[in-house]
């Protein structure tokens, strides 16, 4: 199921034996972009502290009382590396991460999470600590905060669209698959979405995400209301809107790949 990263935000997150705190945030991979730690504001027991959990150690969600629960002991996450921003997490203290869980690492292989499209599959092969990747450069950084990405701009072809507000994620592969764009800063605002992979490029330095589409193209696509589930009917809507082959029938195609648009979005 799609969701909202805003309405996941103050989830409880609970260990085996007890209560290790709220999601203040998350990081997102700006390679692939997944979502690949729920930060966690620990207190009590903690200390006060942010911990970083990973989606590889959830056990469950309860959507009905929002909570996450992982497999995890309040000990061992006590004594797990923690974080001094949740702004600058390096590929260093990832693996520090993943040796100290003992869990394969997710990068340098093939699927979203290793060899596979889902973190379960991390957790259900966990390889230990000769599973990790030590190949990649310490200072090597792709994890973004959502926090931060909030208010991005975003920049159409011609003229600017409007801001980045929301992320819409796959709640089993934790996939970002569109991000809410608020056109509200034009006369007729309203909030649409687009795929991060549609993206040409982005300027971390100028807060700016870039799209081969003009401006009327993006806000004149079909609109998002946030009382609205998303279903299989609004997306194929939405796609077919852009000229772009559906996600889920096409499990073999980059996410990448710029199909040609189509020309009701290419005006």
């Amino acid at each position: 199921m799609l969701r909202s990263l805003k309405d996941l935000e103050s989830y409880n997150i609970s260990a085996t034996d007890g209560d290790i705190g709220s999601v203040a945030n998350f990081l997102v991979d700006d390679e692939r972009w997944t979502v690949r730690y729920l930060v966690a504001k620990a207190g009590g027991f903690f200390g006060a502290r942010r911990v970083l959990i990973s989606p590889v150690s959830l056990r469950h969600a309860d959507w009905s009382t929002k909570s996450f629960h992982v497999q995890l002991t309040m000990e061992k996450v006590k004594h797990a590396p923690g974080i001094d921003s949740d702004q600058s997490v390096s590929r260093q203290h990832e693996m520090d991460l993943a040796d100290y869980y003992e869990y394969p690492s997710y990068w340098g292989l093939a699927g979203i999470w290793g060899m596979g499209a889902y973190p379960a599959a991390l957790a259900s092969g966990a390889l230990g600590k000769t599973g990790i990747d030590r190949t990649v450069p310490p200072g090597d950084r792709h994890l973004r905060s959502v926090n931060e990405l909030r208010g991005y701009h975003v920049q159409g072809s011609d003229e600017e669209v409007g801001h980045i507000q929301d992320f819409i994620v796959d709640d089993t592969s934790w996939e970002v698959r569109y991000l809410v764009i608020d056109t509200s800063n034009s006369w007729f605002g309203k909030r649409v979405l687009v795929a991060p992979h549609w993206a040409s490029r982005v300027s971390w330095s100028a807060r700016t995400i870039y799209f081969h589409l003009s401006r009327e193209a993006i806000r004149n696509s079909p609109e998002w209301k946030a009382d609205a589930a998303i279903n299989r009917e609004y997306e194929s809507r939405l796609y077919n809107y852009y000229g772009r082959p559906v996600y889920w029938d096409m499990p073999g195609l980059p996410m990448t790949e710029q199909p040609p648009v189509h020309p009701a979005a290419a005006r």
